[in-house]
């Protein structure tokens, strides 16, 4: 048999970077759905805060368990920046909930 000399190994594809958005994303919208159900009213921005503190630590964890130096500050930045922008949306839908007289 003839060496073919030193063959690399193929490199395996990445994993899907957007899919750990996605997961910060859920994450933020379960959190702040469970937020606005359980916690009293008055108590209920705080505790937003809260959770939106855990959902950037979750960020950072996500995106560093990923491996990959490319685009990690844009990953962070969108997982980050679209879990406020949805946090907040609902946070307003309880606001305007809550003005409602039962």
């Amino acid at each position: 048999m003839r060496k073919n000399g030193d063959m690399s190994e193929p490199a395996l594809a990445p994993r899907n970077a957007f899919t750990g958005v996605i997961a910060v994303w859920a994450t933020a919208f379960v959190g702040s759905i469970v937020i606005g159900i359980f916690a009293p009213e008055e108590w209920r921005i705080p505790w937003m805060l809260v959770g939106f503190g855990a959902v950037v630590l979750f960020s950072f964890a996500v995106q560093l368990w990923y491996g990959r130096t490319q685009g990690f500050i844009f990953r962070v930045a969108s997982s980050v920046t679209g879990a406020l922008l949805l946090m907040g949306i609902i946070s307003v839908g309880f606001g305007l909930a809550a003005l409602i007289p039962s």
